[in-house]
């Protein structure tokens, strides 16, 4: 199954059910499960984006965010120009459904969609 690397708090949206939209600049025909992957990434940038997400979404965030590995599964379902989720801001959509957390696991990540060197995840899980 592929995975998305995606920044935080961004994905920790994703998998809590927040989210429903991944903004990319490039489209894609796949649809179907993703894991989603915390990038490793996290400075003053991501920083802002939380005191964003709470003060405009109303959302409050957790202090520490789970980075550099698998932290849920999504599916994506439609790939959009545009969109009426308020999490809509780039030139394309990954449109996501049924996002859930799944247990921390640490794995290397990669831009675009890649596959998670990885025993397993999600335990026979499909």
């Amino acid at each position: 199954m592929p995975a998305l690397s995606i920044r935080q708090p961004w994905a920790w949206l994703i998998v809590n059910g927040h989210k429903d939209i991944e903004n990319r600049d490039w489209t894609t025909n796949y649809r179907g499960p993703v894991f989603v992957h915390a990038s490793k990434t996290f400075g003053p940038s991501e920083r802002e984006d939380c005191e964003y997400v709470s003060e405009d979404y109303k959302i409050d965030m957790p202090a520490d965010f789970a980075l550099g590995g698998i932290v849920g599964l999504a599916h994506i379902v439609d790939c959009v120009d545009s969109h009426e989720s308020p999490w809509f801001f780039g030139k394309h959509g990954l449109v996501l459904k049924d996002s859930r957390l799944l247990p921390f696991t640490a794995c290397k990540g990669s831009l675009g969609f890649f596959t998670p060197k990885i025993d397993a995840i999600l335990g026979g899980e499909r």
